[in-house]
């Protein structure tokens, strides 16, 4: 079999593979509905309070608790069935996201947070389960198929999501966008219903016990599992550098209302919606080019996928740097393209890399490590750019910090590289 990976392979396993197709399309319909409903929320908190941390809060909730809540998610998808781990979580945020709709006011705008911060915890279940059943529902050769082509997808749902997502907001409403992400985790847990396929990890978990859900063995036997092992700490720390453009966050928003214009002339507050939603599409057609091209070119070899980390680090900083330079729409678009071509192989590679080197009954505990840690830098990133915005340093000069921030895991993985040295 090609060391590298061909067009045709993803449509092969997307047309022969059902299991995969399944969790395929349940990962297009509710990615979309999330991208949808994520832009409402953020220009809805930037329009009523007109403070950037703002939307760096609502971001921490969103991403932090998984970083808390992680150790204890792994542990149960490392007991519990990862196929009803992930329908639960899904049907649980239906209920949540649908009761955004109980925001009618500035008055009840408080109750945004508490729901983002449910709707975060049940993801801190969801996405370990989803990335630890890819090497049970492929086979090995497919893995890195997989994984970049679930990438691409969620690159796509984020460019045509954020597009479609503020043209829903501003003609329909907002209610009309917490509706359709409601539905949309309805029909992903229908999808992932109808998948069939041997969790191995069941055979050696046994029953499970209430009082084993407060047992912590099992966190600490997967903190050691990753410790005693140097590379994979250091493969496992990878999404924390990508983590560093967590800014973007709070970047985009600003951005979009007060420095990036529109070339045609409408309200300032769809300025601002469009404005994001355009450097968020940046953002997901980067994302969607860089894992497909680097895939192509590193293909099966562990080697070339290392390498390729090194270079989507670098791509990611000289990105946000360029992002500092420019008070062009349509250059910060082409450069925060640039840089999500580069932050978005990191990804890819690491979780291949994870996949490839973790075992079956510890993929739970080591994936929600994984999520844990790049979770905690995007919060730090964003929460730490919304202040500096407000503390009146120029939105700027916090995109060029951020791209010079990523010196720190270039340099770190550099390094880490010295302890595959040798090998083919």
């Amino acid at each position: 079999m090609s060391s590298s990976v061909s067009f045709s392979e993803y449509l092969r396993l997307t047309r022969e593979n059902r299991n995969f197709r399944k969790l395929w399309f349940a990962q297009i319909v509710s990615e979309i509905g999330d991208w949808f409903y994520t832009l409402a929320i953020y220009s809805l908190l930037l329009d009523l309070t007109g403070r950037a941390s703002s939307v760096a809060l609502a971001l921490v909730l969103q991403v932090l608790p998984q970083t808390f809540v992680g150790p204890l998610a792994g542990a149960i998808n490392d007991r519990l069935s990862r196929r009803r781990v992930m329908i639960f979580a899904d049907l649980m945020r239906m209920l949540i996201v649908g009761s955004m709709l109980l925001v009618r006011s500035a008055r009840f705008v408080w109750v945004v947070y508490p729901l983002l911060l449910l709707e975060t915890v049940m993801a801190a279940f969801f996405e370990p389960a989803r990335n630890s059943i890819i090497p049970s529902i492929t086979a090995e050769e497919d893995v890195i198929v997989a994984n970049t082509l679930a990438s691409a997808t969620w690159s796509f749902n984020l460019a045509i999501g954020a597009l479609l997502g503020g043209a829903v907001a501003a003609l329909f409403g907002r209610d009309a966008v917490f509706v359709l992400n409601a539905l949309s985790f309805l029909v992903s847990a229908v999808l992932i219903g109808r998948m069939h396929f041997h969790e191995a990890h069941l055979a050696a978990a046994g029953p499970v016990k209430i009082r084993e859900l407060f047992d912590c063995s099992p966190i600490v036997a997967g903190l050691r599992y990753i410790s005693h092992n140097r590379k994979l700490l250091a493969m496992v720390s990878l999404k924390g550098g990508v983590g560093i453009l967590g800014t973007a966050w709070v970047l985009f928003p600003v951005l979009g209302q007060r420095v990036l214009s529109l070339p045609f002339a409408i309200s300032r507050e769809r300025a601002a919606l469009f404005g994001m939603s355009l450097l968020m599409g940046a953002r997901g057609l980067g994302a969607l080019i860089g894992p497909l091209l680097a895939s192509h070119w590193a293909g099966r070899r562990q080697q070339r996928l290392r390498s390729g980390i090194f270079l989507g680090f670098l791509l990611g900083g000289i990105g946000y740097v360029s992002l500092g330079l420019t008070h062009n729409l349509w250059v910060a678009c082409a450069v925060v393209m640039l840089a999500h071509t580069g932050a978005s192989t990191v990804w890819v590679f690491s979780t291949t890399l994870l996949h490839l080197n973790t075992e079956d009954r510890f993929r739970g505990r080591v994936f929600s490590a994984d999520l844990g840690i790049a979770m905690l830098m995007v919060a730090i990133a964003s929460w730490a750019a919304g202040q500096a915005i407000d503390r009146g340093i120029a939105p700027q000069v916090v995109a060029s910090a951020t791209g010079i921030a990523m010196l720190l895991p270039i340099v770190a993985w550099s390094f880490a590289l010295r302890m595959w040295r040798g090998e083919s």
